[in-house]
């Protein structure tokens, strides 16, 4: 007879493995303790918390992959804090590649055990296509190292599975429900603090001393050219200003959505769903960023549009749409009442700044400039560069290229525009532009089929603005510039999103047939009563 054998053992010997190497960490970060104590230098023993934490996080993801996203997401957006606070330290920058790395893993493991559905999505095609010819352009002759191609690689595609692991992420709307009530949450905290960082100033939310790469983007300001208002652009959480800023149009506008699918369809999560949309916009319009401000407040005036077109008429709900709507200006403006009658220069001095460059009456108006002319000359300079037919390599001119040519001695190309399909052209070349233009416009028109497929439904507003953003981000935005595409924030929350969007479909006919199957037994019974 053998000692330990059977069921229980499995499961001791499991916790045991578990325990021991949280055990011997335990050890390790309480020597590390005294040692820091001693010696009056705690950044030691903040790197081995984290390291310890990254195991209890591992540990975690390996267990439930759904659980992974929610703390990959979490990091995600708290990552710059940590950076700012250790000096803009690289192995904090990589931590969230290797938390989606761990996502990826568990999602292909729970795959083979046919846990999760795959869905083969319409746009797949083209969109392999581009990542087979950004491949072949980390070869390019031009390009100045090999490290480059591979930065471009992972800006460009590395969040691309994140399109299958939001297809399967909800199993139910209770699912849905939680996913979005989590980002509300987060938009509640970093939206709020961003605020705040508005009215005090660079010295909330920033260490005394910033690291020099990092320096510039944290401490920036923008006058009205009129009145010569000052004010100071927020960066929250965040390393820059214009990641909370870009942040802020994502989260208003997934924030509608929800906000009106719960009318439509739940009663539970409505305060924290419109309390998260005016938090966002709010934030928004405190960035001083007038991009924020103009994409903010014209995807909500575009939503309201397509909310009425989209409404259940049929179902007599289009009352509930409305209502809505009129939820969404009465947040919104209890926010911006409490912002003017608590700190009214905070406010003004961004309204002033907006006025004054944005709005074509004024002397001093860039509107047109901005939003045609300049992104329009940068675009065209790219075909200054001797080499646009070809393009000079894919990550010759991508976001982060400074931290590799600092740390690996690489001198850079020097070469690259401000318009994001000016980059693509020096980067890949004339075809690469092409081929982005194919790969965006099919998923774009796929992401449209679905949207109208939802019409009439209490699904459709959150599947509206799930395509706008994909189309707001891939066409205007990227045309302007490549930064946010890049950025990783705006990155994996695209494909996240598109995922979960072919995926709503899916959950509406399970949804209509669950009622129908409800209607079928209460029917009978009522027939038999009578």
């Amino acid at each position: 007879m053998r000692i330990g054998s059977g069921a229980g053992a499995g499961v001791f010997s499991s916790s045991q493995a578990i325990a021991i190497p949280i055990v011997l960490f335990g050890l390790l970060l309480g020597y590390v303790a005294v040692n820091s104590i001693l010696r009056g230098d705690f950044s030691q023993f903040v790197f081995v918390v984290l390291a310890f934490a990254a195991l209890l996080v591992v540990l975690a993801i390996v267990r439930n992959w759904r659980n992974g996203l929610y703390i990959f997401l979490g990091w995600l957006l708290f990552e710059d804090l940590l950076r700012k606070y250790l000096g803009n330290n690289m192995a904090i920058y990589f931590g969230k590649d290797f938390l989606v790395a761990l996502v990826y893993l568990s999602f292909l493991a729970a795959v083979r055990r046919k846990e999760v559905q795959v869905f083969r999505f319409p746009f797949f095609r083209p969109l392999s296509l581009f990542i087979w010819f950004g491949v072949l352009q980390v070869f390019n002759f031009a390009s100045g190292s090999v490290v480059f191609g591979l930065l471009g690689l992972k800006l460009y595609f590395y969040y691309v599975p994140l399109l299958f692991v939001g297809y399967a992420l909800f199993e139910s709307e209770a699912d849905l429900r939680r996913f979005f009530s989590f980002n509300a949450l987060l938009v509640l905290a970093i939206g709020g603090l961003g605020i705040v960082q508005a009215i005090v100033g660079p010295s909330f939310l920033n260490p005394a001393e910033l690291q020099e790469d990092i320096r510039g983007l944290s401490t920036l300001y923008r006058e009205a050219p009129l009145s010569g208002a000052i004010a100071y652009r927020p960066n929250s959480i965040f390393v820059s200003t214009g990641r909370f800023a870009n942040y802020m149009i994502l989260s208003a506008l997934i924030g509608f959505g929800f906000a009106g699918y719960l009318l439509l369809r739940h009663r539970r999560g409505r305060t924290l769903a419109f309390a998260g949309l005016a938090m966002a916009t709010a934030a928004a319009i405190m960035t001083t960023s007038r991009g924020a401000f103009l994409w903010t407040l014209g995807s909500l005036f575009l939503g309201a549009i397509a909310f009425l077109w989209g409404a259940p008429w049929r179902q007599g709900e289009v009352i509930r749409t409305l209502r809505a709507l009129q939820r969404a200006v009465l947040f919104l403006g209890l926010a911006i009442a409490v912002l003017l009658f608590t700190y009214p220069e905070a406010l003004l001095s961004r309204l002033a700044v907006y006025s004054e460059t944005l709005s074509p009456s004024s002397s001093a108006s860039e509107l047109t400039h901005r939003a045609w002319y300049y992104p329009l000359r940068n675009f065209l300079m790219a075909f200054d560069h001797p080499r646009w037919p070809y393009g000079y390599g894919i990550g010759s001119n991508s976001l982060g290229i400074q931290y590799i040519s600092r740390i690996l001695h690489i001198p850079p190309l020097g070469v690259g525009v401000e318009s994001g399909y000016g980059n693509i052209v020096v980067e890949l070349g004339i075809g690469g532009l092409i081929l982005w233009l194919v790969w965006t416009t099919a998923l774009v028109f796929s992401a449209w089929s679905v949207v109208r497929k939802l019409r009439g439904s209490p699904w459709f507003p959150l599947a509206f603005m799930i395509f706008w953003y994909a189309f707001l981000l891939l066409f205007p935005i990227t045309f302007a510039s490549f930064v946010a595409y890049q950025d990783f924030v705006l990155n994996a929350y695209l494909w996240l999103l598109v995922g979960i969007l072919f995926r709503l479909p899916q959950m509406a006919q399970a949804a209509q047939m669950q009622a129908a199957a409800v209607a079928s037994v209460v029917q009978p019974a009522r027939r038999w009563r009578f």
